[in-house]
């Protein structure tokens, strides 16, 4: 294994766990993707668009910057040369899953970032129990894919 993965990882979540002490601190609010994102789109809660801007904007160029720099963002395609590859089961499946994604948050009230690095940093109930589930749901996908379709990831 590649010690280098590891600290990138590393990194990348204090990072993540940082940025996410700030908006709390600063803000008061919960750094859910989901929930940033959905109520910059449906405006539900007025007067908080500059941050959800700057928030979507960090997400959009903060990868960016890091190609930019010449970190690149790792080969996952496992083809020589390229970034990404095609999509594991193909393009409807992927589709599918996502679909499946949004349905998800919108029914658990949030993502993995805000359940996830937010909630069970701050003990909620609510937030293990949707981690809980993301986490069976996730070990279900991965057997279903793997051994019921037959998609080799």
């Amino acid at each position: 294994m590649d010690w280098t993965a590891g600290l990138q990882g590393l990194i990348g979540g204090v990072l993540i766990g940082l940025s996410a002490v700030w908006l709390m601190g600063s803000l008061g609010r919960i750094a859910g993707i989901s929930g940033t994102i959905g109520n910059l789109i449906t405006q539900r809660t007025k007067g908080d668009t500059a941050w959800r801007l700057a928030f979507l904007a960090g997400l959009i160029s903060g990868p960016l910057l890091l190609m930019a720099l010449g970190g690149g963002l790792g080969n996952v395609a496992g083809i020589p040369g390229a970034v990404i590859g095609e999509p594991a089961g193909g393009v409807p499946l992927m589709l599918l899953a996502g679909l499946l994604v949004g349905l998800g948050t919108g029914l658990g009230s949030g993502c993995t970032s805000g359940h996830g690095v937010c909630g069970l940093a701050r003990l909620a109930p609510r937030s293990m129990a949707a981690m809980g589930m993301f986490l069976m749901t996730a070990i279900a996908t991965v057997y279903v894919v793997r051994h019921v379709i037959g998609v080799a990831l």
